[in-house]
């Protein structure tokens, strides 16, 4: 019996090994990443609260994991519920909760007038990029990305990336100021049009694209007039340092798969209830926010003549449904 069990020990074990060979066993945990996380805690970026817990240190398979991960249940202390809880290090999370507090809401309760109330995401997974063995490890091995499936605002509306993106003008707005808030403040935002395994979710992260981590890859390129902006909503969360566009050889975390072996979309069954921009604002619970205002499709030409424009030649998707921008705009800064 006991043979029996050293056998199946021994086999265990030699499999862990070859699961860390499958992943990549050149590649090593660059020690930038536990500097950011060391870094984040000292600041004290992420407060513990019964929604955002420490969990033990993830040290592998090879070189995933991380330092100090903190298991996630809500955000915005507790006022949005995620579908699926996650897991991430503390320069990521700090980020997703600072993008929620000064874009997300903002904008959830400028294009329908509520607050998002849960947040379909996917977050760490020791993998390789495209699930493939021996390429290089993707952000989530580090709980240092996330996916954004899908959003539920308070009446029980969801906007799914998949559909909203090119579905209604206030979906897609909603959407657009969602992908711009992200290219603030994290190094890799990828958006439907980026590629062809983007077309159902926004993926973020904070991967170091050049030694100093200024670069930055933002994609697709859009067109696009943000109507937040001055009137958003202010946060106590800084903002990151300037950062650069990456160049093209810059590397890309291109996902094939769904976190969760399904897209919100995908799905067959009942209907999903679509948001709309509500006839007339709706208050908010949400105190982080500013009061609701409804949702103009164009804004007062003095408001538009200062904002920046942004082109979307996403491949795919050169026939644009809706105009979200003013006529007679000139080209501005992109993304």
């Amino acid at each position: 019996m006991w043979r029996s069990v050293f056998a199946f020990s021994a086999l265990a074990l030699f499999g862990a090994g070859l699961t860390g060979c499958a992943l990549n066993k050149f590649e090593r945990r660059e020690p930038w990443r536990d500097q950011a996380e060391q870094i984040c805690l000292s600041r004290k970026l992420v407060q513990q609260t019964e929604f955002v817990t420490p969990a033990k240190e993830i040290d592998g398979p090879g070189p995933c994991g991380m330092q100090q991960p903190f298991r996630v249940t809500r955000l915005g202390n507790g006022s949005v519920a995620l579908k699926q809880r996650m897991t991430l290090a503390c320069p990521a999370l700090a980020e997703a909760e600072a993008w929620l507090a000064d874009t997300i809401q903002p904008a959830a309760n400028l294009y329908f007038g509520q607050p998002v109330a849960e947040i379909n995401a996917g977050s760490y997974a020791c993998r390789g990029r495209n699930n493939q063995a021996g390429a290089k490890l993707s952000e989530h091995s580090f709980g240092n990305a996330v996916d954004i499936m899908s959003f539920k605002l308070a009446d029980g509306s969801v906007i799914t990336v998949k559909g909203g993106w090119r579905g209604t003008e206030a979906e897609q707005g909603f959407l657009r100021e969602v992908f711009l808030g992200a290219c603030q403040r994290f190094t890799t935002v990828l958006a439907p049009g980026s590629n062809v395994f983007h077309y159902d979710h926004i993926h973020v992260d904070l991967a170091r694209h050049d030694p100093r981590g200024l670069k930055r890859l933002c994609q697709p390129l859009i067109k696009f007039v943000p109507q937040l902006g001055a009137e958003g909503a202010r946060s106590s969360y800084p903002r990151p340092p300037a950062r650069q566009p990456a160049p093209p050889q810059a590397p890309i975390d291109v996902e094939e798969d769904d976190p969760y072996g399904l897209t919100p979309m995908s799905a067959r069954g009942t209907p999903t209830k679509v948001a709309r921009s509500p006839a007339a604002p709706a208050p908010s619970a949400y105190t982080a926010a500013p009061a609701p205002r409804p949702y103009r499709p164009q804004a007062p030409a003095s408001r538009l003549a200062s904002a920046p424009a942004y082109e979307e030649p996403a491949p795919g998707f050169e026939e644009e449904p809706l105009s979200l921008t003013a006529p007679g705009l000139g080209s501005g800064p992109i993304y």
